[in-house]
C-alpha cells in the first residue's frame, strides 16, 4: 500500500495564542467511502483505533450530528483510557468533526477537550485524509497525540485492505 505522510504541530502566531494544534495528512489506497466507514463504524474502529499495543474492547458511536461516542482502549499492561465526546458534524463520506476528551479509567483527566476534524478527498481511487486536532492544553499533550495518531494511522492503513 502506498502511503504518503506529512505531520506538523502548528505553532503559528495565531495558534500559539490559543495553544498547540496537530495536523496530519495521509494518503490511503482505498476509496473514500470505505475510509469514512472505517472512521465512523464500530465494526471497523475496533480493528485500528489506538496506538500499537492497544486494543479497543468497547466502542460505541452514534455517527450523527449531536450523537455521542465512547471508546475504551486497553494497553498491553491492562491500563485503560477512555475517549469520549460528541459528533459535531458528520458529512458522509467527506468530513467528520468530533469533540474529544480523554480520561483514565478512574475518571482522571488525561487530555482536556479538543476538536478533531477529519477531511477526506478521493482522487483516482485513493483517499487523502487530513486530520486536524486543536487546541491542546500543552505541547507535551499535542506531541503525545501526534505519536499516538501516527501509530493508529499505520494500523488503519494495514486494516483497510481487509475491511
Amino acid at each position: 500500500m502506498n502511503k504518503q505522510s506529512e505531520d506538523t504541530i502548528q505553532q503559528t502566531s495565531a495558534a500559539a495564542a490559543k495553544g498547540p494544534e496537530l495536523l496530519i495528512t495521509r494518503v490511503f489506497d482505498a476509496p473514500r467511502t470505505l475510509v469514512f466507514q472505517a472512521w465512523t463504524e464500530p465494526r471497523h474502529l475496533v480493528h485500528w483505533w489506538g496506538p500499537r499495543g492497544f486494543s479497543t474492547p468497547a466502542c460505541e458511536m452514534d455517527a450523527h450530528a449531536g450523537g455521542a461516542y465512547h471508546f475504551r482502549m486497553r494497553a498491553s499492561d491492562g491500563r485503560e483510557v477512555v475517549w469520549q465526546g460528541v459528533c459535531r458534524e458528520i458529512v458522509p463520506p467527506e468530513r467528520l468533526v468530533w469533540s474529544c476528551t480523554i480520561r483514565e479509567a478512574n475518571g482522571n483527566l488525561i487530555s482536556a477537550e479538543t476538536i478533531l476534524t477529519v477531511t477526506l478527498e478521493e482522487q483516482a481511487g485513493k483517499t487523502t485524509m487530513t486530520l486536524h486536532q486543536a487546541v491542546f492544553d500543552s505541547v507535551a499533550n499535542c506531541e503525545a497525540h501526534q505519536s499516538g495518531w501516527n501509530e493508529a494511522m499505520s494500523r488503519f492503513a494495514e486494516y483497510l485492505p481487509n475491511a
